[in-house]
């Protein structure tokens, strides 16, 4: 199937999703997409009298689909420029002690802990991983994709600074989770080099080499627009940005992810304050929200459709549905043990733990990652217990997350009512009572 054509059926199925879920489900768009994109992937793997090679034929075409390659060499530049390019920094600013702690600590916390639960698990259902894929497979499903969350938390209403906490965290966990699966992948496949400190090593260089990619390379962007006043030329440099230095990092071998995400920060404050006018900034604005929404309507439907092309095994299913409570537990501890730690030197909103627990949502990137591993059983145990994962996350999680935060709002709201108002059982005259008696 020509490329022009697969994007042509792409799109299209896009644009029809989206318009059944807006004119009937009515679910925030990514979860919608990819619902109505599995349950036409499900109805194709059923015997349907007339759906004779309809199976097949979507089947060659999601073959014909790198999907690693796609997103995380192509889609992933433009989805967390488009991110970096909406936050701003002086939220992130109040916010960076916790968001870095959760996108370094928390992504490598849980990495371990999944492994090393998933590597228990796979053993008692016989199924042979090693404990280095197992490792893997918690670097991939660590990061998590805000994508699906902000929109329900706002509806929500939940704080200000708990959607600052959540896009920060998930912006830069991928960069982290990218690192750390490519070392770990360093020593999967026996490279003599792949010691602790080599290990280290790399990871520092990808991290801190981004940053500083991503300063050069939006500061050249920025100084670029400040000499010119015309919203198409503008534009089409944030684009060039985007995928240059995207590319440019992959060449140099450092994080083109936190690359990214650093420059879009860098114009989406700082160009924007000190370097556009007002229209620019509007069509700017209107550009990359267009962009984002777009390509991840095509990322769900990709999503959805990538069951068709999964191992189902009874086993590997089993082993997916198992992963999910390990999963959350692994996301409770890494998130719950620093901020339990930051609790005694500053405050957060009323249940912050299971917020970020319940609303790390799993997409794109986890998938990704898991088809990058190399062809075998292994990869397909993976790739299977992955994308349960990420269809649980994103359904179930996804739909309930606006219940938790109102909850938790309502306990919160509870509590401060116990401790604000009075006493009126007699309960709080007691010791006044108390000590009236003794005087007497």
């Amino acid at each position: 199937m020509e490329l022009f054509d697969i994007i042509a059926i792409l799109i299209t199925l896009s644009a029809v999703f989206s318009w059944i879920n807006h004119r009937f489900l009515k679910m925030p768009t990514a979860i919608g997409l990819m619902l109505i994109a599995l349950l036409m992937s499900l109805m194709l793997l059923m015997p349907i009298p007339g759906s004779d090679g309809l199976e097949s034929d979507a089947k060659a075409m999601l073959a014909s689909i790198d999907f690693d390659a796609t997103l995380l060499h192509g889609m992933l530049s433009f989805l967390l420029f488009a991110g970096a390019l909406h936050v701003n920094l002086h939220d992130l600013a109040r916010q960076k002690w916790v968001i870095a702690i959760l996108a370094t600590a928390g992504v490598l916390s849980s990495t371990f802990l999944v492994g090393g639960a998933s590597w228990a698990l796979f053993r008692v259902l016989g199924l042979d991983v090693p404990l280095i894929y197992c490792l893997l497979f918690g670097a991939l499903i660590s990061p998590t994709d805000p994508i699906a969350v902000l929109g329900i938390l706002k509806s929500a209403g939940a704080p200000k600074s708990l959607e600052t906490k959540i896009t920060g965290e998930s912006l830069f966990n991928d960069g982290v989770a990218v690192v750390t699966f490519l070392v770990l992948m360093q020593i999967a496949a026996g490279d003599g080099d792949a010691t602790i400190g080599n290990a280290m090593i790399m990871f520092v260089h990808e991290a801190f080499g981004g940053l500083l990619m991503g300063l050069v390379t939006g500061g050249i962007a920025y100084l670029m627009l400040r000499r010119v006043d015309n919203y198409q030329v503008e534009v089409l440099i944030t684009l060039a940005l985007a995928s240059g230095a995207y590319a440019a990092a992959e060449h140099f071998e450092i994080s083109a992810p936190i690359t990214v995400v650093v420059a879009g920060l860098l114009i989406g404050n700082q160009g924007r304050d000190g370097a556009m006018s007002a229209k620019t900034v509007a069509h700017l604005d209107d550009f990359w929200e267009l962009v984002d929404e777009a390509l991840n309507a095509v990322l769900f439907v990709l999503i959805g459709l990538e069951v068709l092309v999964l191992t189902l095994d009874a086993k590997y299913i089993i082993a997916g549905v198992l992963a999910i409570p390990l999963v959350l537990g692994a996301r409770i501890l890494s998130a719950g043990l620093p901020i339990g730690i930051m609790r005694r030197f500053r405050s957060f909103s009323p249940g912050v733990v299971a917020i970020l627990t319940w609303g790390g949502l799993r997409g794109g990137i986890s998938v990704a990652l898991a088809l990058s591993l190399p062809p075998g059983e292994v990869r397909d145990i993976i790739v299977t217990a992955t994308y349960v994962v990420v269809v649980f996350s994103i359904l179930v999680q996804g739909l309930t997350l606006g219940k938790v935060v109102r909850m938790m709002a309502h306990r919160a709201a509870v509590e401060m009512e116990r401790t604000e108002l009075p006493d009126l059982t007699g309960n709080a005259d007691s010791e006044t009572d108390a000590r009236a008696d003794a005087n007497a």
